[in-house]
């Protein structure tokens, strides 16, 4: 009777000594090389082109090596879609503030909307083939780092509105342009649009934008969310409130801007 054929590929591989080399395991270095070839493949094909098959082929492997580190086709694609996010954040501007929050929110904009054009199949991946109710491990840390650029707004005394809406809009309209932008060929796209959707954003979320035609947006701030805002970015610095106290006046700011 015939043996049944084994996958034998490099993850399987002795190395030598604690079975570590550099202090990555065969394992850790099998997948991802894997992760990368089948980002390769996604870039110049889409998702249709990260087939099992074809990844396994492009890597070296076999489809049962596939199986045994991600599970399944789903399983490898998730991990492409960290894979994206982490090379994503690598790129973000610094978190250090600088003079003007509006201005540093734009720069993380900016990347945003380049990397995007520059990365499709991996931008619809991330942000228009995502399962309903669930984001990314990888997403969570971007929306991190969305939201401390939208607390030094509020803590500057300049957001309109509270800072998860303000979160959540930001986040919509600009994964929202580039979706637009990637909808047209590219000969026909606007490069007027993202300008021109950050300054209606911020025009409706901060108060004294500059736009990117040097026009002073000045929006008329009737009620008191902007300095409710401001006093709740900076809540955990009144040490001579209890924790309590902290708390119910945290509410009470939220209801002013809400």
């Amino acid at each position: 009777m015939e043996e049944p054929q084994t996958d034998k590929t490099p993850d399987d591989a002795p190395t030598g000594g604690d079975g570590t080399s550099d202090g990555i395991s065969g394992r850790d270095r099998m997948r991802a090389h894997i992760v990368e070839v089948a980002a390769g493949l996604l870039a110049a094909g889409g998702r249709d082109a990260v087939s099992t098959r074809a990844v396994a082929t492009a890597a070296g492997t076999q489809a049962p090596t596939i199986y045994r580190l991600f599970g399944d086709k789903d399983g490898l694609l998730a991990a492409v879609l960290e894979y994206g996010f982490s090379t994503y954040l690598a790129d973000k501007p610094p978190l250090d503030p600088t003079a003007d929050p509006i201005m540093d929110l734009r720069a993380g904009w900016d990347l945003h909307i380049g990397f995007g054009l520059a990365n499709p199949a991996l931008f619809l991946l991330m942000y228009a083939d995502t399962r309903p109710g669930r984001r990314p491990a990888a997403a969570e840390a971007g929306l991190a780092i969305l939201r401390t650029r939208i607390r030094n707004i509020a803590a500057a005394g300049r957001l309109r509105v509270d800072e998860d809406l303000a979160a959540e809009l930001v986040q919509a309209a600009g994964s929202g342009a580039v979706l637009a932008l990637l909808a047209v060929p590219e000969d026909r796209r606007d490069p007027r649009l993202p300008d021109a959707m950050f300054d209606a954003l911020i025009t409706a979320i901060a108060t004294d934008h500059e736009t990117a035609n040097g026009r002073a947006v000045v929006a008329v701030n009737q009620d008191l969310a902007a300095p409710a805002n401001a006093l709740r970015a900076r809540l955990p610095e009144l040490e001579m409130l209890t924790a309590g106290e902290r708390h119910v006046l945290g509410e009470w700011l939220a209801r002013i801007t809400h």
